[in-house]
């Protein structure tokens, strides 16, 4: 019987205090996690007075990043890649081991296996008018330049590519442009 009394007790109660007025803001348990304190993004001073969003000083380079590529998506751009733009990286096995594989990811089924413009979409009909390495006069600085923005068919592989990876794959290319010279 007195389980019974505490039971009604307690259903009147939660009935009382579930009709109370819904546009009344009620008790909150950590009101914190639900009204959050505004901060200005753009503002002068953000967060404890502490600058946020602001522009990095000139000529920084983020912290894993790379320089920036500061030349132009233009024919003027790509004629000045090609003439002044050299691979930082050492000329070693590791480089092109990695170029290669980079090289078979992204390049082989356009270019072929040996850079001779036969890769699959070509023989497929898919594209027509992949280039022969050994046809066109290729420097490192007109292939790292393809590379960042495409040239023709070909779409820009900068988002694919790390900056490393980019350089390497300039030497895997200019390995197979060589081997279809001899």
């Amino acid at each position: 019987m007195k389980n019974l009394k505490l039971i009604i007790a307690l259903v009147v109660f939660a009935s009382m205090v579930a009709c109370n007025n819904k546009r009344k803001p009620q008790v909150q348990y950590m009101p914190d996690m639900y009204e959050s304190v505004p901060y200005n993004a753009n503002a002068e001073n953000g967060i404890n007075d502490k600058p946020v969003n602001r522009k990095p000083v000139a000529g920084t380079i983020p912290r894993g990043g790379h320089p920036a590529y500061d030349i132009p998506d233009t024919n003027e751009g790509y004629e000045l890649a090609k003439a002044t733009l050299k691979n930082p990286l050492a000329f070693n096995e590791k480089n092109l081991d990695n170029g290669k594989k980079m090289y078979d990811i992204y390049c082989i089924s356009c270019h072929g296996k040996k850079g001779a413009g036969n890769g699959y979409l070509v023989e497929a009909e898919k594209f027509l008018g992949i280039p022969n390495y050994k046809d066109r006069d290729l420097t490192e600085g007109s292939i790292y330049h393809v590379l960042m923005y495409g040239k023709n068919l070909m779409g820009s592989h900068s988002s694919q590519l790390t900056y490393k990876e980019r350089w390497q794959v300039v030497q895997y290319v200019q390995k197979l442009r060589a081997d279809l010279l001899k």
